[in-house]
């Protein structure tokens, strides 16, 4: 730790699945910090036995997190360092640490942050990709129509979001249902674990694979951005009338869907002609 060994706050990224990712500087934080923030105890103490570690663990997690950050400030003007980590991959990044790395940024405490393992970037890294550019959106939404809005802000970004075993396959038909059958999808689970599998293809395609194949463990997934290949009619359909309720002619209508979606102005045109 002859780095950074002014530092009061070190944000620590831990495995997401195989032990052996940790980093030996992450290690050391985790031994010389006075107390280590965590989601679960249960679930860090396993991690912390297997690297000989024995500092004291204080749970950290999104229900407690305002009350927890009070508490930390005060240690932190007492001298003490503290060590954040989540059940796995890097805090802060759809995991509990934004309120406390918020508070303590505003105040002028020194923050370090130990990179390691991210399920992102460790996902990214491994399938097929056309652009360096991604969007991370965390969790989606679970409301169908909420989800909508997302992967139409996103529509020409390749957009990486999390997903649970429970919901992926609803999801992907969400996703079938908003951007066509024709829609890319990339699938990621159990990422470094023994039972790793990464899938990439149709959202169709996908849809059948994971309805007749064994679905659990963590998940990672990516929704291509749309080539216009895989936009349906029905959601051309769904934003002329939109337009329309706010009484944008047929031409203009035509002009901004096809400037937005790079579509055939004609096309377009024609189609909010038949729009009433």
């Amino acid at each position: 730790m002859s780095k950074n060994n002014d530092a009061q706050v070190y944000i620590v990224a831990t495995p997401i699945g195989n032990k052996s990712d940790i980093s030996q500087r992450a290690v050391e934080a985790l031994k010389n910090a006075d107390i280590i923030a965590c989601e679960d105890s249960r679930t860090s103490a396993n991690l912390l036995k297997d690297y000989g570690i024995d500092t004291k663990l204080v749970s950290y997690h999104k229900f407690n997190e305002k009350s927890r950050t009070l508490e930390f400030v005060k240690l932190i003007e007492q001298g003490k360092k503290i060590a954040l980590i989540s059940d796995a991959g890097t805090p802060c990044v759809s995991d509990p640490g934004r309120v406390l790395v918020k508070e303590l940024f505003d105040k002028g405490v020194k923050i370090t942050s130990i990179p390691g393992a991210s399920a992102v970037t460790t996902f990214v890294s491994m399938i097929p990709r056309d652009s360096e550019e991604f969007a991370f959106a965390g969790f989606l939404p679970r409301v169908k129509n909420q989800q909508a809005k997302v992967f139409e802000k996103f529509l020409s970004t390749d957009l990486v979001f999390y997903e649970s075993p429970l919901r992926l396959i609803e999801t992907l038909n969400n996703i079938k249902d908003i951007r066509g059958e024709k829609a890319r999808v990339a699938v990621g689970r159990e990422l470094t674990k023994m039972f790793e599998e990464v899938k990439a293809g149709s959202v169709s395609e996908i849809i059948d694979y994971y309805e007749h194949n064994t679905l659990k463990g963590e998940i990672v997934c990516m929704l291509y951005a749309s080539d216009n290949s895989d936009i349906e009619e029905s959601a051309i359909l769904e934003k002329i009338k939109k337009l329309k309720a706010l009484n944008f002619s047929d031409k203009d209508i035509s002009q901004i869907i096809s400037t937005l979606y790079d579509l055939n102005k004609n096309k377009v045109y024609k189609l909010s002609l038949n729009v009433k």
